[in-house]
């Protein structure tokens, strides 16, 4: 039985539900009607408070995904666009993974650190070689990082993740710092939850795979991550242990795509109904080739036409959310569906265990990598990219420095208010990219960007505050915030 408010998987990310929903869809996939009615429920509205969105539910989102209506669905690519200025703007949050370690005791199919593999070499970094891929980082301009790892609890216990997470943020090289560290490691305890809030952590974000049940339990035969319940009960545990910003994704190509969208948003409605705040982010990943994984084996792919509609369908039903979208997907793939809603990308990315110290932009190692990656230009060939597309590649990491987080930030954000510090915060962080590590030419074309933008902050004081801000960044000040 369908309970939203249950803790219970099977239960908020019923099977049941998810099928009559993709019936329903299917039914009204043709209802023009429906569909108008639907959109303008979506549709940003102004109020005493600033700009505000309702938000749709996986039923009413299922019907937007499913129509075939050719101008409906340019309305929805219109929509989602007009959502994603509302509330994010045209700032883009850059960030990069760090692999820590490809030990792990699963058989996931899809991923070459499964345990059978033996074609991979064996990798966990220690702790100076953790200091070397964080300076390495740094010294391209990464603020943020996502930390990723296999699940091994021999030899990546939370022990080791807390001590990694400890000497990341330790490092303090020349003008640079990891100001926020994200979390992408296998479903753990409430205790060991706690212990990752209490480390300073970001966001932690966990990929469900797959909501089919039957095609979960088939697509990770062995290990821990055979337990579906555990595995989906996760985010429920992280925020009983503090931890109140959390992010979803699943990884299409795996099971049926209209299958995954109507559970992944029944997994946000669940949050939010249960804790008050939904998912701090949700990724779209797509299943990529990697050491012993062919990707056309799943037969499910999804071609780019579909995944920009899922991207904008997901838009549309969360509006406050952040959506993240990775160096899998290519240049041409990002640049199309980067204004559909996404709010958060990769640059200069390795999938490999120890794949930035002592690597030029140019060369990578591949014997560890989790998947190929499809977009390998440099960090700052990817901010001269979003600057020549009119976005501002942002490096801030205030909210979560200025405890909005959770549903402090969701109460901002959910009235258009988050701009207000945003925007500023966006184009001082971009300065100091532009000062301490762009090219000649990256950082002629940013600087033009900058002295268009930053009239765009409409507070007096802001703007006032702002502008000095920019110029003490030029004169070697670092790390202001709103």
């Amino acid at each position: 039985m369908y309970d939203v408010k249950s803790l219970k998987a099977e239960e908020f990310i019923s099977n049941e539900e998810i099928l009559e929903t993709l019936d329903y869809a299917e039914k009204n996939k043709h209802n023009r009607q429906l569909i108008e009615e639907i959109l303008e429920k979506a549709a940003p509205k102004k109020t005493g408070r600033g700009v505000e969105c309702a938000g749709l539910s996986h039923r009413e989102a299922s019907v937007l995904l499913a129509c075939d209506v050719p101008e409906l669905n340019e309305k929805m690519y219109s929509l989602a666009r007009e959502i994603k200025e509302a509330f994010y703007g045209n700032r883009i949050v850059m960030f990069a993974p760090l692999y820590l370690s490809n030990y792990c005791v699963n058989q996931c199919v899809y991923c070459p650190y499964h345990m059978q593999n033996k074609e991979i070499p064996r990798k966990k970094l220690t702790q100076d070689e953790v200091r070397n891929e964080v300076v390495a980082l740094q010294d391209m301009g990464h603020k943020r990082l996502a930390i990723e790892s296999g699940e091994d609890p021999v030899n990546n216990p939370i022990e080791y993740i807390l001590e990694c997470i400890n000497t990341i943020y330790s490092i303090k090289h020349k003008n640079g710092a990891i100001r926020r560290v994200n979390v992408n490691i296998a479903a753990t305890t409430v205790e060991n939850y706690k212990k990752l809030h209490d480390a300073g952590i970001g966001t932690y974000i966990l990929f469900q795979e797959t909501y089919h049940k039957e095609s979960y339990e088939k697509l990770h035969p062995a290990g821990p991550k055979h337990n579906y319940a555990y595995h989906t009960e996760a985010m429920d545990r992280a925020m009983e242990g503090g931890i109140d910003d959390v992010g979803l994704g699943v990884l299409f190509g795996l099971d049926m795509y209209k299958y995954e969208f109507a559970g992944l948003l029944m997994h946000a409605e669940h949050l939010e109904v249960v804790h008050g705040v939904g998912p701090h982010t949700i990724s779209v990943p797509r299943v990529k080739r990697a050491s012993d994984i062919d990707p056309d084996v799943f037969d499910n792919s999804i071609d780019d036409d579909t995944f920009a509609k899922i991207i904008a369908c997901i838009r549309i039903a969360v509006p406050y959310t952040g959506m993240i979208i990775s160096t899998r997907e290519n240049e041409e793939c990002r640049d199309r569906v980067i204004g559909l809603g996404i709010s958060q990308i990769s640059g200069g990315s390795r999938t490999s265990v120890g794949g930035y110290a002592g690597y030029s932009p140019e060369e990578r190692p591949h014997d560890t990598e989790q998947f190929d990656v499809s977009d390998q230009r440099s960090l700052d060939e990817v901010v001269r990219w979003l600057i020549d597309l009119g976005y501002i590649p942002s490096f801030c990491t205030a909210c979560y420095r200025e405890g909005r987080t959770g549903d402090r930030f969701m109460s901002l954000c959910k009235v258009g208010q988050i701009q207000n510090c945003c925007h500023p915060n966006a184009l001082m962080t971009l300065q100091e990219f532009l000062e301490d590590y762009a090219s000649p030419e990256t950082k002629v074309a940013g600087e033009k960007l900058i002295a268009q933008e930053i009239n765009k902050v409409t507070n007096p004081k802001v703007l006032e505050r702002a502008v000095q801000n920019l110029k003490d960044i030029k004169n070697g000040e670092r790390d202001f915030r709103f």
